[in-house]
């Protein structure tokens, strides 16, 4: 297939160029272009944590699919903004250094950083490899919400996470959770609550699939609305 690519600002420096067509096998997405884009242009790797990716004026996930003739967008936070929260849902695996570098700087000092990955067993069954399934729109909201809660609860706290969707082998990490702050309390306080809300508040499942028997769907905490959630 083939895609229009348009750049901006460090975007476009990093490139060499503001516009270009590219080539893409099909079935790639966001996160193919990507790849590509950082073993040609080294320059990009660092500007990812800040960039949103468009296609055809609208802000998508890394996940999301490539289409034949579609306009992609790398954008840099425009003059004057902020840099958006790191919250997401993945389907391929999760990049963690990712999740580091959007939380870090030089007045940071404690980065505290937690990776749930998926165990060999469970009550003493062997255990192949979970499945995870979510409802996207309202997931991806709370992860929002949980990272601008514990930003705005902590003076100069930055926090990220990443949740994977669909399989995920045994040792693979599910999630990551990245915080940072000037001081270490803060940052495992902040680490801790985040996962606490996260499973209570982010409607998201787990099947776990056994070497032996039917795989089983984990559905031990009920969903708790937000409004009466502990952070």
């Amino acid at each position: 297939m083939k895609i229009r690519l348009l750049a901006f600002a460090t975007a476009a420096d990093a490139l060499g160029t503001g516009e270009r067509e590219l080539e893409m096998p099909d079935g790639s997405r966001i996160s193919d272009l990507r790849a590509r884009l950082d073993r040609d242009h080294p320059g990009m790797i660092p500007l990812w944590p800040r960039l949103a990716v468009a296609i055809d004026g609208r802000i998508v996930p890394p996940d999301t699919p490539l289409e034949d003739g579609a306009e992609v967008a790398l954008l840099p936070p425009v003059s004057g903004g902020t840099d958006e929260p790191l919250a997401e849902l993945t389907e391929g695996p999760i990049d963690t250094g990712r999740a580091v570098a959007a939380v870090s700087s030089p007045g940071r000092g404690a980065v505290v950083i937690f990776l749930g990955t998926v165990r060999d067993h469970h009550a003493g069954r062997p255990v192949e490899k979970l499945t995870y399934s979510a409802y996207r729109t309202m997931a991806l909201e709370g992860l929002r919400r949980i990272v601008t809660d514990l930003e705005s609860a902590h003076e100069s706290l930055r926090a990220a996470i990443v949740h994977r969707l669909g399989e995920v082998p045994v040792g693979e990490p599910s999630v990551v959770i990245a915080v940072a702050s000037p001081h270490r309390a803060a940052a495992y306080e902040a680490s801790r609550a985040a996962l606490e809300r996260l499973k209570t508040e982010i409607p998201i499942w787990k099947r776990e699939h056994y070497s032996e028997g039917p795989a089983v769907w984990r559905e031990e905490e009920p969903l708790t609305p937000h409004a009466t959630a502990e952070a």
